[in-house]
C-alpha cells in the first residue's frame, strides 16, 4: 500500500516527471517535509500535527520558491513545480504517519 501511495504522483502526472527539474522539486519537498515532520513530532509526539506541518511546510517552501522565480526576468510561477514539491511533502507525511501512532 505504501508503495502505491508513493507512486500516485507518478501515475497521475507521468508526463510531468520527464522534466528533470520536477525531480529536484520533489526531492526538495521530501527534505523539507522530513525535517519538519521529525521536528514537530519530537516536540509534540502528535502524528496529526506533524503531518499537517510537514505537508504545509513543503507547500509553503514551494510557493515561496515559485514567487522568487516569478520575480526574475524570463521566469514565471510554475504550478507544476509547486505540485511536484507538494507531492514530495505528501509522500513523506503519509508514509511517516502510517508507521507512527499518536500517543
Amino acid at each position: 500500500m505504501c508503495l502505491f501511495m508513493g507512486m500516485i504522483p507518478f501515475l497521475m502526472y507521468g508526463q510531468m516527471w520527464k522534466e528533470k527539474d520536477k525531480h529536484y522539486h520533489y526531492g526538495a519537498g521530501v527534505v523539507v517535509s522530513t525535517l519538519t515532520y521529525e521536528y514537530v513530532y519530537r516536540r509534540t509526539e502528535d502524528t496529526k500535527k506533524a503531518f499537517i506541518y510537514s505537508v504545509g511546510s513543503a507547500i509553503l517552501v514551494g510557493t515561496l520558491k515559485e514567487m522568487v522565480d516569478h520575480n526574475h526576468k524570463g521566469n514565471r510561477f510554475d504550478g507544476r513545480d509547486l505540485l511536484a514539491t507538494t507531492y514530495g511533502g505528501l509522500t513523506i507525511g503519509v508514509t511517516f504517519s502510517l508507521f507512527r501512532k499518536s500517543k
